[in-house]
């Protein structure tokens, strides 16, 4: 009998570019329900009652819930193709430690430029740009975090490129410049040649387009 798989997600949403990017390495199908985050679907609430966010895995009637838990997920049943996380132990958590900083310092980083203006988004503008330049180091000369294969911080990271030409455009910055990170940029470029990445985000303008839109909406723009 053949898995059954579900994702209740959102076209927008970084988290569930996460699953889809995982989903489509290993070659697993699934069936995608987009949810209107702004009248949640009674099997979302039912699905995530603590949290009530997509993204949410379904397996075989089982939900899953948290995008970097149900990445190691996808990861450890669907173990026969494209391992995401390495073996060793220490460089399992070491691949866990940076995509967990991804989520908690890099990603709130995001948050802070988007949702500020002013001296608050100025000093928003320069954590974030120290956190790329952390990333940036980590990566190294590497084609991938992981080595030469996609790994489970590429997965972290990648769909938070998507935000790049609004980042650019409300930062006034040029990230993959000559004093910026450039590998990076490079890194995320090579990503997006990948098939399972490509037709897993978004349009960098569309999501631009959202940004400005819920900028608005806050009055950031006004």
């Amino acid at each position: 009998m053949a898995d059954e798989v579900v994702l209740l997600d959102s076209w927008a949403s970084p988290f569930g570019m996460r699953l889809r990017i995982a989903l489509a390495e290993k070659g697993v199908k699934y069936e995608y329900k987009e949810e209107d985050l702004s009248n949640k679907s009674p099997l979302l609430l039912q699905l995530n009652p603590v949290h009530k966010k997509i993204p949410v895995l379904i397996h075989n009637g089982k939900p899953v819930c948290e995008s970097l838990i149900a990445v190691q997920y996808i990861d450890e049943v669907w173990n026969q193709k494209s391992p995401l996380l390495p073996s060793d132990p220490y460089q399992k958590a070491q691949a866990r430690f940076w995509a967990d900083y991804v989520d908690n310092k890099f990603g709130d980083c995001l948050r802070k430029v988007f949702t500020s203006k002013g001296e608050e988004q100025e000093a928003a503008k320069k954590e974030f740009i120290d956190c790329l330049k952390l990333l940036e180091e980590q990566l190294g000369d590497k084609p991938y975090f992981g080595g030469d294969n996609l790994s489970f911080v590429d997965v972290a990271l990648v769909p938070l490129y998507s935000l790049f030409k609004a980042f650019e455009t409300f930062g006034n910055l040029n990230i993959g410049g000559d004093h910026q990170c450039p590998k990076l940029i490079a890194w995320a470029k090579r990503c997006l040649q990948r098939e399972s990445v490509f037709k897993s985000m978004p349009d960098q303008h569309k999501f631009y387009d959202l940004i400005c839109e819920n900028r608005r909406k806050r009055g950031l723009d006004q």
